[in-house]
């Protein structure tokens, strides 16, 4: 199925019947009127991730500013941090330091994780290395009904001190190196299970490898992982991800707060390297509208505090 959106000019393919789009025609190389704007934001609260083909973006100053029609922006990361002649924006997700092949929801270790998240292709491997997403708001409408329910109402504790920088192997000191500096300094925050999306209302499972085991007196560490391991399961289900096949200079823009991603370590440890600009975020909002709230590490350097947009 494919529209044209006639007031922007944007031709956009759906890809999944419950996730992503393409969205085609459009350069994304410099300034956006808002209009078009609107649009993108539109599409997005749709279709949840968006691939930009033909982007127009070439350089880390095209991406920010493309990233910055959305929000303010992050820094890199709250503890990984690359040398002064980086851009203080741009996280390379590089296979030499990192393969991120855990389900994810970007730094939801903090009290406010990014609102947004855009990543563009810079060394693609000769086969494999595709990125998977998912949408954690069509998972939460999987969930039988009395499920639903029970998630309503948990919350658990997320940190950066999780299984995402326990890999299997470590193979180089820039592994392990890039794995101390995540842990760092230590970040904890309780977030509610089931996410409202500011926008458009919606309940999602804000979960992920962050998500360490929830927060309910009389729980077991043990009964806490398995309650958790079965919400993660309708996440992941194959109906509700996008299996992003990389081409050069192709940009993948996604909302953060009601998805999870998953980068596939099929390519050999091949170079691969994608650049990541977020987008600042508010903080998350239960079922009975109760905010998350940090319990250790203060992450103000890392982003602001913005309202939900």
């Amino acid at each position: 199925m494919t529209t044209t959106t006639t007031a922007t000019r944007l031709k956009l393919t759906k890809l999944g019947e419950h996730i992503g789009a393409r969205i085609e025609g459009l350069d994304l190389s410099g300034p956006l009127d808002s209009q078009t704007v609107d649009a993108i934001r539109s599409a997005l609260n749709e279709h949840k991730a968006l691939v930009f083909s033909q982007s127009g973006i070439e350089t880390d100053e095209q991406q920010e500013l493309f990233a910055s029609h959305f929000g303010p922006l992050t820094t890199a990361h709250p503890t990984v941090t690359f040398s002064e002649q980086e851009k203080k924006t741009v996280l390379p997700v590089d296979s030499e330091q990192t393969i991120a092949n855990q389900w994810h929801t970007d730094v939801t270790f903090i009290v406010n994780p990014p609102q947004a998240s855009t990543l563009r292709a810079i060394t693609l491997p000769p086969y494999g290395g595709e990125t998977l997403i998912a949408n954690a708001a069509a998972a939460y409408r999987s969930l039988p009904a009395e499920i639903q329910k029970l998630a309503d109402g948990l919350w658990a504790e997320h940190s950066n001190d999780s299984d995402y920088v326990r890999p299997r192997t470590v193979n180089t000191d820039k592994e392990k190196a890039y794995q101390e500096a995540f842990v760092s300094e230590k970040y904890r925050t309780i977030h509610p299970v089931v996410r409202v999306h500011p926008l458009t209302g919606e309940k999602g499972l804000f979960i992920g490898t962050f998500a360490r085991h929830l927060k309910i007196v009389g729980v077991s560490p043990y009964e806490s992982h398995d309650i958790l391991r079965l919400l993660q399961s309708h996440v992941t289900r194959p109906e509700n991800v996008l299996r992003v096949a990389w081409e050069p200079n192709q940009l993948v823009l996604f909302d953060n707060r009601i998805t999870q991603h998953y980068a596939i370590d099929n390519y050999g440890r091949a170079p691969r390297k994608l650049n990541r600009i977020t987008v600042a975020g508010d903080i998350p909002r239960s079922v009975e509208g109760k905010s998350s709230y940090s319990v250790e590490g203060d992450a103000s350097h890392y982003s602001p505090i913005v309202d939900p947009a």
